[in-house]
């Protein structure tokens, strides 16, 4: 087995890598191939697509968080020599609850999005995707220890690390963004 160490500049890499959204929304993924062949049905599809119509994270659309969540999880456990076509699929999904959970609990009345949404982007999953067993199990663990049960995989786990790593570097990119314009700093680039 490879080793689960990652150097520092890997670290720091990753970061820079989640703070910014550009490499996927100039879908710079589609250069690897064997990411590719585990995810392009449903990249392709328009209810994968339809995501871009929420905002996830800061200023992140849901869209973007959950194919970094998946491309993150994928190149973990490829690294790791894992199993990495079904953590590349189900990071894809996870999210996909399809509203837009800011106004949600104003709309609806329902206050536990947390709880709820990987519940609500199972269900769709299941209704637009052909998925195994452990991508449904994903799926429905993503928000784990914040919903009781983890996952049953180490793919599983690797998804709820991606996609907290991910939404903490989300967040914390955008209130930086706005902590430096708001003190009038320019970047010299």
């Amino acid at each position: 087995m490879k080793s689960m160490h990652f150097t520092r500049e890997e670290k720091e890499l990753a970061v820079t890598w989640a703070e910014d959204s550009s490499w996927a929304e100039q879908e710079n993924y589609n250069a690897d191939l064997v990411y590719m062949d585990c995810v392009k049905d449903i990249l392709e599809h328009p209810i994968f697509q339809s995501m871009e119509n929420y905002m996830q994270h800061g200023d992140t659309t849901c869209k973007h968080h959950c194919i970094k969540v998946s491309y993150m999880s994928y190149s973990i456990c490829r690294r790791l020599g894992w199993d990495y076509k079904e953590v590349a699929r189900a990071g894809l999904l996870h999210d996909l609850f399809l509203y837009d959970w800011h106004t949600h609990a104003r709309e609806t009345g329902e206050h536990f999005h947390g709880f709820t949404h990987p519940r609500t982007a199972l269900n769709n999953a299941v209704k637009y995707f052909e998925l195994t067993e452990n991508e449904k199990d994903m799926i429905l663990r993503h928000m784990w220890p914040l919903t009781p049960i983890p996952p049953r995989t180490r793919g599983g786990l690797v998804i709820v690390y991606s996609d907290k790593f991910c939404g903490l570097v989300e967040t914390v990119a955008r209130f930086k963004r706005w902590f430096l314009f708001s003190v009038g700093w320019k970047s010299t680039a």
